[in-house]
């Protein structure tokens, strides 16, 4: 096809260079519709960004100094590095350990204790510190902080060390013990460098996790800047001050992501040539299968066991009273704003999925990552943007439904965005071309041949973003409208009285939600692997 077909047909785009070409603009690919749509959804996606820009400026320096350069913000910076420096490290060692023992090894019941290092991610964060502050009243600090943090965030870290495992190549081991290395050099000269992308990408994971919590750390009493924004927000509605901590919130994210990067380097580890790798022969324990089975027996006992006899001995003692219409009312609210959020985020994603997957080019890719950052942005700043907006702009919008539900969509876009582009990229575009060509436009010609047929892969990132937000806190605390009660937000309210048996029913029915994502997830990363 020549340049003017391609133009006629209306499919201009970034183009590669040819040689002694460099690039060159042309008119972007896809429908206008679709990249006005799209765009607009970047512009509001940047929105959180931007405020912290805007009132940065507005402050003036003086004042930005005065609140930044001081000592309670330096304790903060201490307190959110040694929190990163004490969790990593052995989340890694722990997530690699449960890999290499799941997959590379004959432990028993290996099937079983995968799924079981996955499960932890159904029980949120602050459920996990409810549990641990009961059977440990004492536990505070970054002590407290770092062990509930490991055993709640560790799989983020197993998942896709796991599922590179599994698609390791063992001839480059078989070489290396050929060669005359023990097996404990094998695994760090040649397993381990090939985890490295999947390390950093969990890794990064968990520090964003870090950076963003706050039910965990408020209940272990261990301040980081999330507390410290939304105690500033609660307590005294200071503007200039709260946003000043998020700006320096904002800017820790972006140096994790500088620090991901930089430790990722650019290697790449692929086989090639000819042939297929084989299936990794397990390695026999031999006498060292009690003591690997300790591992993630020992893991599964701190990170569901704790959670689960914990909630189990508070529903005994609050028996069938805790059980009350409240709990119906929770149910019904959690459901409402679930279903609505995932629909409205989805429905924003739509755009920029069929732009990325139909019509990639340059403008495309920098709208798509406007798309993405804000999935990186902690809550809180998200949350504290859209109250000095609403506050500032549009005060009749101030803790609305409408409210939350924006927060909702910035927040859980980039899971949506991630489902939808998969499940359309399966759906062949011949069908679309074919539908234009019987009298169809472009819209109608999507919507009754791509779309049906990502249906599916629609349905599950909208299960996976209802599952979100029928977790989220912090959000749902600053925005919602007097009278709001989520399961997350009537499970805070009982545990500020101290009122754990309250708390519980609220606290079990998150973790029941929560379990089909985790199933979906363990079956993803198999089937990725090809298993």
């Amino acid at each position: 096809m020549n340049a003017r077909e391609d133009g006629a047909r209306g499919e201009g785009a970034w183009r590669s260079p040819t040689a002694g070409e460099g690039w060159r603009w042309r008119r972007p690919n896809g429908p206008a519709a679709a990249i006005a749509l799209a765009a607009l959804v970047s512009l509001i996606a940047l929105l959180p960004l931007g405020f912290v820009a805007w009132i940065a400026v507005q402050t003036g320096w003086d004042t930005v100094a005065a609140l930044v350069f001081r000592p309670r913000v330096g304790e903060l910076l201490v307190n959110t590095l040694l929190l990163e420096l004490a969790t990593l490290p052995p989340a890694i060692i722990l997530a690699v350990a449960l890999a290499w023992l799941t997959e590379r090894s004959d432990l028993p019941g290996a099937r079983l204790w995968a799924w079981l290092a996955v499960a932890p991610l159904a029980v949120p964060a602050f459920v996990h510190s409810y549990a641990w502050i009961t059977v440990a009243p004492g536990l505070h600090g970054l002590s407290g902080a770092t062990l509930v943090s490991v055993l709640a965030y560790f799989p983020f870290l197993y998942v896709p060390v796991a599922a590179q495992m599994r698609r390791l190549d063992p001839a480059m081991e078989d070489v290396a013990a050929s060669l005359g290395l023990g097996p404990w050099e094998v695994f760090l000269r040649v397993v381990l460098p090939q985890l490295r992308l999947p390390i950093c990408g969990g890794a990064l994971l968990v520090g964003l996790h870090l950076l963003a919590e706050y039910g965990l750390y408020v209940m272990i009493q261990f301040d980081t800047f999330t507390t410290a924004i939304v105690d500033q927000f609660q307590s005294a509605y200071n503007g200039p001050a709260a946003n000043m901590l998020a700006g320096v919130l904002v800017l820790c994210c972006l140096a994790l992501l500088g620090a991901e990067t930089a430790v990722r380097g650019n290697e790449r580890y692929a086989r090639v040539g000819s042939g297929a790798a084989r299936l990794p022969d397990r390695r026999r324990l031999g006498n060292a299968t009690l003591p690997a089975l300790l591992v993630p027996a020992l893991t599964a006992a701190l990170s569901l066991g704790v959670p689960l006899v914990t909630l189990g001995r508070w529903l005994l003692i609050g028996g069938a009273a805790v059980w009350g219409p409240a709990v119906l009312g929770a149910i019904g609210q959690t459901a409402l704003l679930a279903l609505a959020g995932a629909a409205l985020t989805t429905l924003a994603a739509l755009p920029m999925a069929w732009l990325s997957v139909r019509a990639p080019g340059r403008l495309q890719r920098i709208m798509e990552a406007c798309h993405y950052h804000v999935g990186a942005l902690p809550g809180v700043v998200v949350a504290l943007a859209l109250v000095t907006i609403t506050v500032r702009v549009a005060l009749p919008l101030y803790q609305t439904v409408a409210t939350v539900l924006l927060a909702y969509g910035l927040l859980f876009l980039p899971r949506a965005l991630v489902g939808l582009r998969g499940s359309i990229a399966q759906a062949p575009v011949e069908l679309e071309r074919a539908a234009m060509s019987l009298g169809r436009t472009p819209f109608q010609a999507v919507r009754q041949t791509t779309l049906r047929l990502a249906a599916p892969g629609a349905a599950a990132s909208m299960a996976m973003v209802a599952l979100g937000i029928a977790n989220e806190l912090t959000a749902t605390l600053m925005l919602a409208p007097n009278g709001t009660r989520t399961l997350a937000t009537e499970f805070w309210s009982f545990t500020a009285e101290l009122d754990y048996a309250g708390a519980a029913p609220y606290a079990v029915l998150m973790v029941l939600a929560s379990l089909p994502l985790t199933f979906l997830l363990h079956a993803q990363s198999k089937r990725a692997a090809g298993r």
